[in-house]
Order: C-alpha cells, then structure tokens, then sequence
C-alpha cells in the first residue's frame, strides 16, 4: 500500500472532512440524555424541575411528560431475512413471538433494564448549557437484581419482562447426531468458551441532526443505511417516507454499530419537530462505551469427533447468546453462528442449537464479522485440540478435512451454499509465509530449554458470508452521462470508512473508459436515489459495486441505441470502446459521452441489481511466546491470508484485512466489558478501563491472498471487510494453549488477560506433558 493515496484522503486527513457535528445550523439545539446508573430496577420518578430552571436550557422531558413520544420501532428485518434452515428438535420463536410484550421506549417508563438507558432527555443552546441541567434530573429507582450473562439468564429466576420467559427465540441447523456416532469415533472432544462482549469502538460515536422546514424533517446521521433509517423513522413518526430526508456526511467508522434505528434517534426527531427547531445529538466516548450497542457475547459448548486418521466425523455446537435487554434488533443473529458451524471442513454430521437469551445489558448487536468469529472460534480452537490428542499436526489435521476445489458449489449440513473456494491453497500459503517449520524447529528448540520462553503456533481457518441474507442480496444504483463529459454516479451504499469514493469512482471510468476524476460519486442520500439498501455484512464490492457495474453496462446500452438512431443505423453496427460510440460505416465520426448528450438530451440509466451471496474463506497463523510466571503473551507474528475473490481495489483489500486483524487481536488479548455484581459496566476511565491494542501492542502482520473469484456475484468478488475478525482471534488463541502445552482448551477464555494465562499454566503444571 505504500505511495496509495485515496481520493477521501486529501479531505479527511487535511481536516476539511465534515461530520455531522460540524454542520452549522441556526438555531440548533443540543440533547443531552440523562442514563441510569442502575443495570435492573423499577423507576418509581423522574424530576426534570430543576434543569428546566438552567440559563439556556429550552427543554427536559422524562417520559411522563411526553406522553405523545413514540417508543423505538421494533426492527426485525434481520430476522425476516435468515434463510430458510431445517429446524429439528429445537422449537422456533417467530418473530412477533420475540417482541411481543417487550416495548423497547424510546425513554425509560416504568423500568430500567441496562444500566446506561435513556431515563430523559435535556435540551439546550449549547451543549454546556444541556449537560449542566442534565446534571440537575433526578430519577428514584427501586433496585432489581440484575443478569448479565445468559447462564444467570438461563435460570429465569430474574425476568426482564412480567410474565414472560428471559429466552426470546430459538432455533437450530443442521440435524440431531445419534448416540452411536459419538460412540464410535476414536476421539470425541469437548469443551466451553465464553465469547465476552465487545465494543465496536469507532472513532465516531453516535451521531444525529434532524432539522425541521415546510413540513419535512431533514435528518443528518452517520449511519449505514440511510433508507432504513428514513423508512424506521418515518414509521415511528406516523409519516409518510417522502417526509423525510436521510443525509449521511463523513462518517468516522461504524463497524456495524451503526445501522440501527435507535431509541436516542427517535428522541431527537421527535423533539425537532415538537419544537420546531433544529436538535442534534454527538455521543461522547463515555455515554457510548455506557450505552452503545455490544458484539459478540456467547456461551458456547461444542462436540467435535473424528476417526482414527482424523477425519472428521460429527460436530454440535450450542450456544446460549447474550441479546441484551431487548429483543428488537438483532434477537436472531446467533442464528448465523448456528449456520456457518461447518466452517471449510467435510464434516458429515452437524448440528447447532441457539436460544438468544434477555440480559440486563445494551443490546447486542452485529459487530464486524457478525456470528462468524463466533462460530470460526468455537470449531477452530476445538480442531486444535483434536490435532494434538491423535497426535496429527494441525495443519495437516485441516488439509485432510478440507472441502476440495471440485466439490463446489457445496451445500453444508447446515444449509449453506458455498459459492467457491480453494481452503487448501490459501492454508498453504499462510503457512509458507508465516514460515511453519523454521516456527516448529524453533519452538522444539525452546522445550528443551528450561530457561526459554514457551512458544506457540496457532492455526486457523475460516469461510465467512458476505452480502447479505436472500432479500438482501440486492441494491439500487444509477449512472447520468453529463453534458460537461462528468458521469454522476450513484448508490444506496454508505461509507464509513470503506473507499468507496475511490473504489466505486474507479470502477465507474473502467467500465465507461473514461477518466475517473470525471466521475463523481453520490452515496447515502435518500433525496438522490428512492431506494438503497446500505453497506454492511461487507457488501460493498460485491452488490453495490456489482450495481454500478451493471448500470453502466445498461448506461452503454442506451447510449449505443441512441447513436444507432442518430446515424440511422442497426444497434449491432454501433460499436463501445475507449469511452466512445463508433459508428461501423458511413461518415459519421466517434462520439463521446458528451456529445451524444448534448444532441439527444440526459441520459441517465437506474434501477434494482441483485446479487449472489458469497463465501470468503482464508487461513490466519499466528505466533506467539507467553511468560507463564508473568501470565504476558507476547505476539511475534501474524500472517492473514484471504480470500474475497475479484480484489477490485487490491490496496483497500489489504487496508481492510490489516484493520479487522487488529481488532481480532483486540478480542483475542485485551478487549472486554468488565461488570459489578449489580450489572454496571466497570469504565470509569473510559478506554483506559476498556483496552483496545494502540501502535505500540500491534505486532508485525504480513497480509497476503489468494483469489477464487466468485461464480454467483456480478464481478466475481466477495466481501473483504471482516477477514481479520473472524480469522485472527482463534490463531493467537491457539498459539497460547500451543505455548502451554493445554489439554483443555476451556482453561484459556478470552480475553487472555495475564490472570486468565498464569492460572492456565499453573494448572498446566499440575498434569502431565500433552
């Protein structure tokens, strides 16, 4: 990547990017919300008084005094959009099953059920004024015990709502293994994780402007889905789509925090057209680590059984997930856990089980990899430790399970349909690039040295989903030819940080051949295109850059038919080439884009493109060398290889597998929310209580890849944004237990604080050498 420059960057690290906090507005309003400091109780009273009496304060509302604020419209989209998967034994809790009876307000009522939710709400000139009456609103809550962890959940001693059980859906892929499976393998491993929960942690914390006129309601957001966001909010107002326009500015990262449509939200344009004034509202670091949405968060239990050679035999998984204390966004993403269980393996029998379970926290949602580092953990750590008890290397242990190249398209036990792939070639690269064997050599070297550092190696692979679910696989995109030779073009996708404005531009002028900085493009505004869908599950390249391919190839088409009326020849006597119309016989000469509008009018082509979903795939290794009387890990070496298919911008590839490595890295060594025994988040400190990996922890990653384009999408390209998550955490994980040498891979729960490895390698010491 050295010397790559995008066209953002010369705006963004210039500081001419604008944000919505930089927006100036006349007369706009600050909100400032007032959060409870209790996890789980009653709300017996709200006192807003005293702020209302603070010079410059316009407003403070609890949700008494509002009684026309709608609550948060429920969301249940994702759901709607899981394919269809053989349910067996497990009963499934519908949709409506999952919220009925669970209102989630858009300010408290009656009971707070996460500490840090949304008591009331101050509004002031400034943001000083409103944090200066917020610290003046007194709220009475009558402490209830609180559950923060879906075992505590499980036992339904404490509900979250009257009446109604702490499991909000259920459900299961793959088909119940027999007794006699289990019997006859020549090793059956088992085991429990915890994947904590993490935070998304972008460097913009949530943001919204709504700005009321002539009976519109213009709304400012960095968000992922601006038609989503338009559709809910508009929904939640009792207004009609047209009312309200969506804008989504420069966006400081989003990771998938932020494609909801969220209580605050609904607050804020409430409030803007209650007062008919402007009201934004900026989250500050320490409201979101309070109140922003989690990632992650399952307890997990696997069985993995394989014959003598190792090949595999049977594989379940179950998972308890921890959803928060609502169920309106994302109560069925464990599910995608469940159905990429199988990973790249040819495992004959597979069977996953999922109940989301109601926590007394914020709401967990999809965070970069969504349920695939999840399941990617949960079989990979378990392929570890199957590999060293039938005494098997684990990379070969891989090599031999591996769904082969001539096998695809390959549908799992589990319902996927794998696209392509190539697992072996990507294993061995890694391998080769991550030198494997000087690695060996070295760490048998080390065993035979009492005074050495233990060293590890980790393995892992993975296939991942991309796109998006069937209903999902889709996006609106136009192209307009200009009478000044510019090309407008534009999607419903929304960037938060992936290049689109690079990407997307360059691959608008290769398929029109014309110079990309004649291409201008115009993205997450509702007002510029009717419909979109948005940019996450790392759909960018694949749909909405699929998209824009296609409408210019139906750009070209109307611009051929034109010309052919033009010069009054056939269709098929007009040729396309170097951005270009030529005529195959007469005196006509060459027409340009430009030209061919400024004769026969705008030209301007849109519509609805659909995509296949796509399986990327990659092989992360990672070395490590751990102190066993410190408990420290010491990364020396990551190598990610991956796979996306067709790289349409092989420099922001490697940017997005470098980044996502670096939070794999986070899950794996630092990243956690800590809770007291009343349920509230131990950060006081902010991201000193919450660790994330700076420069100065990141070790040296090498990024490599192979390329299996995909049959099933426009360009032959699958998504890339979320590689380094689902791969990276299971490999360093790996080299631990590698390191010392563990049996029982439940000993080593992430993070892999030096507390969780000294008392690994203590317990270590107590048994015998593996």
């Amino acid at each position: 990547m050295e010397g790559w420059s995008r066209r953002e960057d010369e705006r963004l690290l210039g500081g001419r990017g604008r944000y919505v906090a930089d927006i100036a507005v006349p007369g706009c309003l600050d909100a400032v919300f007032v959060r409870s400091p209790i996890a789980h109780g009653l709300l017996r009273e709200v006192r807003c008084d005293a702020a209302r009496e603070v010079a410059g304060v316009s407003g403070a509302w609890s949700a008494a005094d509002l009684s026309d604020l709608p609550s948060c419209a429920p969301s249940t989209a994702y759901l709607r959009d899981l394919p269809p998967v053989p349910y067996t034994g497990v009963a499934r809790l519908s949709t409506k099953d999952a919220v009925a009876g669970r209102e989630w307000p858009s300010l408290a009522r009656d009971r707070v059920r996460y500490a840090g939710e949304a008591v009331a709400v101050v509004v002031g000139d400034d943001r000083y004024a409103a944090e200066d009456g917020a610290g003046l609103v007194t709220c009475r809550i009558d402490p209830l015990p609180a559950v923060v962890t879906p075992a505590e959940s499980a036992t339904d001693e404490v509900r979250l709502y009257d009446g109604l059980g702490n499991v909000a859906f259920q459900a299961a892929a793959g088909r119940p293994i027999e007794d006699h499976v289990w019997r006859r393998a020549a090793v059956v491993v088992e085991a429990a994780y915890r994947q904590q929960l993490l935070m998304p942690t972008p460097m913009e914390c949530r943001t919204i402007l709504a700005v009321p006129g002539d009976d519109r309601l213009t709304v400012w957001a960095g968000h992922q889905m601006p038609h989503r966001l338009r559709r809910e909010l508009a929904a939640t107002l009792g207004w009609p789509a047209d009312r309200i326009r969506v804008v989504v500015p420069d966006t400081g990262g989003a990771f998938g925090s932020k494609s909801p449509t969220f209580p605050e939200f609904v607050v804020v344009a409430f409030l803007a057209v209650k007062l008919g004034r402007p009201v934004r509202w900026i989250e500050d670091r320490m409201e979101s680590l309070l109140a922003a949405t989690r990632g992650r968060g399952q307890d997990q239990r696997v069985r993995l059984a394989a014959d003598a050679e190792g090949r595999l035999l049977a594989y379940e998984l179950r998972i308890d997930a921890d959803v928060g204390a609502y169920p309106h966004l994302a109560v069925g993403l464990p599910l995608q856990t469940a159905l990429m269980a199988t990973g790249p393996y040819l495992t004959p029998e597979v069977h996953a089980t999922v109940r989301s379970m109601l926590t007394t926290t914020m709401v967990t949602y999809p965070y970069r990899g969504a349920g695939r580092p999840e399941a990617t953990i949960a079989l990979e750590r378990t392929m570890d430790t199957l590999a060293h008890r039938l005494g098997i290397d684990p990379a070969e242990l891989r090599r031999r399970n591996f769904i082969p190249p001539d096998a695809f398209p390959y549908t799992t036990p589990t319902g996927r349909c794998y696209d392509s792939g190539d697992y072996a070639a990507a294993l061995d690269l890694a391998l080769r690039t991550a030198g494997y064997d000087d690695w060996k050599a070295e760490r048998e070297r080390r065993r035979a040295d009492p005074g050495a550092l233990p060293l590890g190696i980790g393995v892992s692979c993975y296939v991942e989903r991309s796109g998006g679910e069937p209903g999902a696989l889709h996006e609106f995109a136009a192209v307009e030819a200009r009478e000044d030779g510019s090309i407008l073009a534009t999607c419903g996708a929304s960037a938060t940080g992936q290049s689109h404005e690079t990407t997307f531009a360059a691959l608008v002028a290769e398929s029109l051949g014309v110079d990309e900085r004649r291409v201008l493009l115009v993205e997450g505004d509702t007002e510029e295109l009717p419909e979109g869908v948005g940019s996450f599950a790392s759909r960018s390249a694949q749909v909405a850059g699929g998209a824009l391919k296609q409408a210019c190839d139906l750009l070209v088409a109307a611009a051929r038919e034109r010309a052919a009326g033009l010069w009054e020849l056939p269709v098929e006597e007009v040729a396309w080439s170097d951005g270009a119309l030529h005529p195959a016989r007469g005196a006509s000469a060459a027409m340009g884009l430009a030209e061919l509008v400024k004769v026969t009018g705008p030209l301007r082509v849109d519509g609805r493109f659909e995509s296949g979903m796509a399986f990327p795939f990659g092989a992360h290794v990672a070395v490590a060398e751990v102190d066993p009387e410190l408990g420290t890990v010491n990364v020396l070496r990551v190598v990610a290889v991956d796979d996306c298919g067709v790289a349409l911008n092989p420099a922001a590839v490697r940017g997005q597998a470098l980044g996502s490595a670096v939070q794999g890295i986070g899950q794996a060594l630092y990243e956690g929310i800590p809770y007291d025994g009343d349920g509230v988040p131990m950060l006081p400190w902010g991201l000193l209580d919450y660790l994330i990996p700076t420069a100065a922890e990141v070790p040296p990653i090498t990024i490599a890849e192979t390329s299996t384009p995909s049959p099933v999408t426009p360009l032959g390209a699958k998504g890339a944004g979320e590689s380094g998550c689902i791969g990276t955490p299971a490999a360093i994980v790996n080299a631990v237990a590698d390191a010392l040498r563990l049996d029982d891979p439940g000993l080593l729960q992430t993070p892999l604080t030096p507390d969780v490895v000294w008392r690994a390698a203590h317990t270590r010491r107590q048994e015998a050498p593996r």
